[in-house]
């Protein structure tokens, strides 16, 4: 499969080389260079600097022969910028974005946008292991 992933941050480079260890053909955008050094030495794809929210940047990128588009920065609404760019301008079959607030998680559904949050997930884990321990 072909992916691109906006945001080489812990969960961006992971996924990233966690793909690519898999014989998946990876590309992973970000602003900042620095950022590129989470990525494991033995990963193939390939790493370029831009903004996910650029159409330009995601040209460059090769967004109109991707498959998927992940948005998993830091920012919700650059997430969701972005998102929405590669779902409704380039028409990526696959669009998965990171928001952090579970307040919005919800309406962004309803754009059409598959939205997770974080902080839901592991607040939902975190009860279910409680529970599990309760009597």
């Amino acid at each position: 499969m072909k992916v691109l992933i906006m945001g080489c941050g812990r969960v961006g480079a992971y996924l990233a080389a966690s793909l690519d260890s898999e014989g998946h053909d990876v590309t992973i955008l970000d602003i900042d260079s620095a950022s590129f050094r989470k990525l494991a030495p033995s990963f193939k794809g390939t790493a370029l600097l831009g903004d996910g929210t650029d159409e330009d940047s995601l040209r460059k990128a090769g967004i109109e022969e991707m498959e998927a588009f992940l948005a998993l920065t830091q920012g919700d609404n650059r997430n969701v910028m972005a998102a929405q760019i590669a779902k409704h301008i380039f028409n990526v079959d696959r669009v998965i974005c990171r928001i952090y607030d579970p307040l919005r998680e919800e309406l962004y559904r309803t754009l059409g946008l598959e939205a997770i949050s974080p902080t839901t997930f592991f607040a939902d884990l975190l009860k279910e292991r409680l529970m599990r321990g309760a009597k």
